[in-house]
């Protein structure tokens, strides 16, 4: 690692940690911009106290399940966890997908159906750039976690957290490509908004 990304790495977590304590002068070298953004979206990204539970789905409890198939192909199952209301906040999905993905290509899908249920034009691209980011490319058997909060949404997967974004309305968007009324696959909504028998 470079020196001058060290320094930028140094004075961001200065600035987190001990705000009045003065940190270091900048060397001569500049970072390039794409790597200055991969690191700024992954410190703007890190987990802050509201999201540090060791259990991400504690407090929740086991609704509905579902697959989704496209063209008749089984591109993942869904299965929601939620509170008394499925439809508020805090809930999580989970997805398990059943065939191999970009992490592009779920970007990518995420902001069409996201641009489908109107959310802002002026946010769709930074969205967009942020989810091309954090999704990994997806395997039969991996799993992607969305726990939502008004806060916003915390992404894991397979167990391991990949981002944590504090935009409440990014999260009502994102969720709602699943649970919206509007959304494009009506019945694995209505499978998942169905309360799974024990809750567990």
């Amino acid at each position: 690692m470079s020196s001058s990304l060290n320094w930028h790495i140094a004075r961001r977590c200065v600035g987190l940690i001990a705000p009045g304590l003065q940190a270091p002068e900048a060397p001569a070298a500049v970072i390039p911009s794409t790597t200055r953004r991969k690191l700024l979206v992954a410190l703007a990204a890190a987990p802050s106290a509201a999201w540090a539970v060791s259990d991400p789905l504690a407090g929740l409890q086991r609704w509905g399940q579902g697959e989704y198939r496209r063209f008749g192909f089984l591109i993942y199952d869904a299965a929601l966890w939620a509170a008394a209301d499925p439809t508020q906040w805090p809930l999580a999905l989970r997805l398990t997908y059943r065939r191999s993905i970009a992490g592009s290509v779920i970007a990518e899908a995420s902001v069409r159906e996201m641009r489908a249920l109107g959310a802002p034009e002026t946010a769709l691209p930074r969205w967009g750039n942020w989810m091309q980011l954090i999704f990994p490319d997806v395997r039969p058997g991996d799993q992607i976690l969305g726990v939502f909060r008004e806060s916003g949404v915390r992404f894991l997967f397979n167990g391991r957290e990949i981002g944590v974004l504090d935009d409440a309305e990014f999260a009502r968007y994102f969720a709602g490509i699943w649970l919206d009324p509007r959304t494009s696959a009506p019945d694995l909504r209505a499978a998942l908004l169905r309360r799974k028998e024990g809750g567990a």
